[in-house]
């Protein structure tokens, strides 16, 4: 028996080839929110891990706090990554009007995020503390392992630690204060 040139199975098996068992999985898929789902899920995801990576930097785990400086930076960079991947993406997603949708709304979280970061929205005593103590370790870590040669910028460096050290220390003396 000769066969034809059809990818689908459909001749051998009665129109239920591993092509279209293949299409019907997508077409379930498509009806639970589907590819726009995923892409949101993926959009989703990369933004949490992103802001939690934004800690990887810090010279103490006990120095990590919770920063809505930090989740601005995050909203901002999530928004971005929306536009971009959609734009690399675009032959998988082909719905106009979701397109519009997504840069539309990534355009809208991207500018608010922005405005509220630059005016520090929701940033108050405690809030503020705790953005800086990550930002206080960041200086710790970059100051005590970077390759510093010079004398002058070595003695710098490590007055930049001691006083950090003991801004941190201050700070979370403080914050215990404010928040009880």
């Amino acid at each position: 028996m000769e066969r034809g040139n059809d990818n689908s199975g459909h001749a051998e098996h009665g129109g239920h080839g591993p092509g279209q068992a293949n299409h019907r999985r997508m077409q379930r898929q498509e009806g639970h929110g589907g590819k726009y789902g995923r892409f949101l899920l993926m959009v989703l995801t990369s933004t949490v891990l992103m802001h939690l990576l934004t800690y990887t930097n810090v010279f103490s785990a006990g120095h990590i706090r919770f920063s809505a400086t930090r989740l601005y930076l995050s909203l901002i960079m999530g928004s971005t990554m929306a536009v971009v991947m959609l734009a690399f993406m675009r032959h998988m997603y082909r719905d106009r009007a979701k397109n519009i949708a997504i840069v539309a709304v990534s355009a809208v979280i991207f500018v608010a995020a922005l405005l509220m970061m630059r005016a520090q929205t929701f940033v108050g005593d405690a809030a503020w503390m705790r953005a800086m103590i990550p930002h206080h370790s960041i200086a710790v870590l970059t100051s005590r392992n970077a390759d510093i040669r010079d004398p002058e910028v070595r003695a710098l460096a490590d007055e930049i630690i001691r006083t950090q050290l003991e801004e941190i220390a201050e700070m979370e003396a403080l914050l215990q204060k404010v928040t009880r």
